[in-house]
């Protein structure tokens, strides 16, 4: 690490990240047709969904693999919503700026509204790594229980339920019932059929319930199993993989500047989930420095300026951190 000062160190990444975009974006003049390139990226990835899910229904691939690839392609609709919020597509065309908001959640139907969610996000980018960033804390950043922990990070509905009545003594301004609204009625739509299926099957177990069941709820039944194939599971394996990500690189406690909010994730450990949520752990630090700047261009630029954010203290895989319930040690190496 250099012996400047954090504001020096923090005013130096940033000039390294918009000097890199300037010479990606003078190399490659595709670039500056972003409304365009969003769009693109939006409609092949919902075009993936559904197309994995199409295979599914005609049995043509199983239900692993169906899993597995509509996870992937949903892990891009959540980049785009990020995008989004920071609104870097269609920000002066309110219709198709919308139409974008509202196709990235069906595509990510477990998460909640995008439009309350920027709310979320653009309080987090000012209290990050504090007790007031409800959007980390509601994917588990600074909880010490590890059981309690992957509960929250795997169902966000129970963790919301778990911790309410902590929240309301910790942030201000938390409400439950706005958070658990800002669902409606896709996420809502999401945990009824989760839910269903969960205690259809439970009950069934141990009752013999399908021999008994009318053929409306059969059918009903059918449906919503095909849903957690296609949709369902394929959501919980993404947002379990970014939630754990994000809980881990994001620090809690300890915090005084931007250098300190997070850390880098470059460890092999973190592959597998990178799968499932775009390598966020690698190269979502880069974004704390730098907001407004497309996902892509954050992975383009990511090989370079990762070298100049280590040089000026920003740490990787921090470990240690992740043990202490994500708090920033000063005096750790």
């Amino acid at each position: 690490m250099t012996h400047l000062s954090a504001k020096e160190n923090i005013q130096a990444i940033v000039k390294a990240i918009k000097a890199e975009e300037t010479k990606l974006r003078a190399k490659h003049p595709l670039l500056t047709h972003q409304n365009t390139l969003g769009l693109v990226i939006l409609l092949l990835s919902l075009g993936a969904l559904v197309g994995v899910g199409f295979l599914y229904y005609l049995a043509i691939i199983p239900a692993w693999l169906c899993i597995i690839l509509a996870a992937m392609a949903a892990s891009i609709s959540h980049e785009l919503e990020h995008d989004l919020i920071h609104k870097q597509y269609f920000s002066n065309q309110p219709f198709m700026h919308n139409f974008m908001m509202l196709t990235v959640w069906l595509m990510r139907p477990n998460t909640i509204s995008p439009w309350y969610r920027r709310k979320l996000h653009l309080h987090h980018h000012k209290t990050s790594g504090t007790q007031q960033d409800l959007e980390e804390r509601l994917v588990g950043n600074g909880i010490k229980n590890p059981l309690l922990r992957a509960l929250v990070i795997v169902d966000g509905l129970l963790g919301l339920l778990i911790n309410a009545k902590r929240f309301s003594k910790e942030i201000k301004g938390f409400h439950f019932f706005k958070i658990f609204n800002a669902g409606f009625p896709i996420t809502t739509a999401y945990f009824i059929v989760l839910y269903s299926v969960i205690i259809f099957h439970g009950v069934n177990l141990f009752t013999g319930l399908a021999q008994s069941s009318p053929a409306w709820l059969l059918s009903t039944m059918s449906l919503f199993e095909f849903l957690m194939v296609v949709l369902i599971v394929p959501n919980i394996v993404r947002s379990s993989s970014l939630n754990f990500v994000t809980s881990c690189m994001h620090y809690y406690g300890g915090v005084t500047n931007m250098l300190e909010q997070t850390h880098v994730l470059t460890s092999r450990v973190f592959m597998p989930f990178h799968l499932f949520c775009f390598n966020f752990g690698k190269t979502h630090s880069i974004h704390h420095f730098v907001p407004n700047q497309p996902f892509y261009l954050r992975q383009m630029l990511s090989k370079k300026v990762l070298n100049v954010m280590r040089e000026h203290g920003v740490r990787f895989n921090d470990f240690a951190s992740i043990k202490q319930a994500n708090f920033y040690n000063a005096n750790a190496n």
